[in-house]
C-alpha cells in the first residue's frame, strides 16, 4: 500500500511540475474540496430549467425538449468529429471508431422522430407553431457545423451551381450558394426571406470561419490523406458509407416524414419550401461521393 501511495504521489508530482506548478498546493486543495455529487457534475437543475413555453399548449413542451436533445446530440457528434479533424496522425481503427460513434448518434436521431411524429397532438401543434414564426429547426448552427466538418465545401454547394465554384472561390461567394440557401433565397434576384436573414445575422461570420478551418481538416479530406492501403480498409469504408447515408438520407427523410404529418402542404414556420429543401433527391448532398457507385449517386434519395 505504501509503495502504491508513493507511486501515485510521484505521478502527481511529475504532472504538476511539468506545468510549473507546486504539487503540494494542489494536494492541499483536495483537503478543502467538497465531495462531488451527481447534481453538481451533471447540473440537472440548470438543464431542466431551460424549457420555457410560449403558449398554453402542453405538447409544446415535447417539441422544445426534443429539439434540445437534438442539439445535445449534435454537440456530441461535433466532439467526435473534431478529434479526427485535429489529430496529427490518423489510423484506420481510430477513424473507424469515431465514425461509428457519430453514426450511432445519428441513428438515434433518425429513429427518434416518432417521439415528435407520434408524440404530439396535431391540433395543439397547429396552435403553438403559429407563435414560432419565423423560427425554424433550419436555424440549428451546430447542424451546419457538422456539415462543414464532414465534407469538402463543394459537396455542400447547391447542385445547380457546383460547376461554377472551385477551391479558389472566395468563401463569401461559396456561402451564397450553399444548398440550404434554397430554403429561403431567390437565386434569380438574390432576395432572402426573414428566416435566412436572421440566421445569417447571428451566425454568418462563424460559418465563414468554419468553412475556412475545416477546408483541409474535414472528415472527407482527412480520409483522402490516409495511406492507400488504409483507404481500402473494408470496415472503414463501411463506416464512412453508413455515416453518409444515415445523415443525408435516413435522418433527413425521418425529419421530412415527421414534418409532413404536421405541416402537410403548408409552409414551414420560417416560410421555406421545405419539401424541396429537405428531400435528399433535391438536395443532392453526399459527404463522400467517391465511395458510391454511379448508379447509387444517380438514384440518391430516390428509392426511399
Amino acid at each position: 500500500m505504501r509503495e502504491q501511495k508513493q507511486s501515485l504521489y510521484n505521478r502527481i508530482d511529475e504532472k504538476f511540475k511539468a506545468i510549473d506548478q507546486n504539487p503540494n498546493v494542489h494536494l492541499e486543495g483536495l483537503v478543502w474540496a467538497k465531495p462531488m455529487n451527481y447534481w453538481d457534475y451533471i447540473m440537472p437543475d440548470a438543464l431542466l430549467n431551460l424549457q420555457i413555453q410560449r403558449t398554453t399548449q402542453p405538447d409544446e413542451m415535447v417539441f422544445i425538449m426534443y429539439h434540445q436533445i437534438n442539439e445535445l446530440l449534435f454537440k456530441m457528434i461535433l466532439w467526435e468529429i473534431d478529434q479526427v479533424s485535429e489529430s496529427e496522425k490518423i489510423e484506420a481503427a481510430f477513424f473507424t471508431e469515431k465514425l461509428r460513434r457519430v453514426s450511432r448518434y445519428f441513428d438515434m436521431l433518425a429513429t427518434s422522430f416518432d417521439i415528435m411524429g407520434d408524440g404530439m397532438d396535431l391540433e395543439q401543434y397547429n396552435k403553438f407553431r403559429t407563435t414560432l414564426t419565423p423560427a425554424s429547426g433550419f436555424q440549428s448552427a451546430q447542424y451546419r457545423q457538422i456539415e462543414f466538418a464532414s465534407t469538402e465545401l463543394i459537396n455542400l454547394i447547391d447542385y445547380r451551381f457546383r460547376a461554377t465554384i472551385n477551391r479558389d472561390t472566395p468563401y463569401e461567394h461559396a456561402f451564397e450558394h450553399l444548398y440550404w440557401q434554397a430554403a429561403g433565397k431567390d437565386h434569380a434576384t438574390g432576395k432572402k426571406n426573414t428566416l435566412i436573414q436572421l440566421f445569417e445575422k447571428r451566425y454568418k461570420s462563424m460559418f465563414l470561419t468554419n468553412m475556412e478551418n475545416y477546408n483541409t481538416t474535414n472528415m472527407w479530406t482527412r480520409f483522402k490523406q490516409l495511406p492507400e492501403d488504409v483507404k481500402k480498409d473494408a470496415e472503414l469504408i463501411k463506416a464512412m458509407r453508413h455515416y453518409d447515408y444515415t445523415v443525408n438520407v435516413s435522418w433527413v427523410l425521418a425529419h421530412y416524414n415527421a414534418a409532413g404529418k404536421y405541416i402537410g402542404n403548408a409552409e414551414a414556420t420560417g416560410g421555406s419550401d421545405w419539401r424541396k429543401y429537405m428531400h435528399p433527391k433535391y438536395q443532392r448532398r453526399i459527404f463522400f461521393p467517391d465511395l458510391w457507385s454511379e448508379e447509387e449517386l444517380k438514384n440518391w434519395g430516390e428509392n426511399v
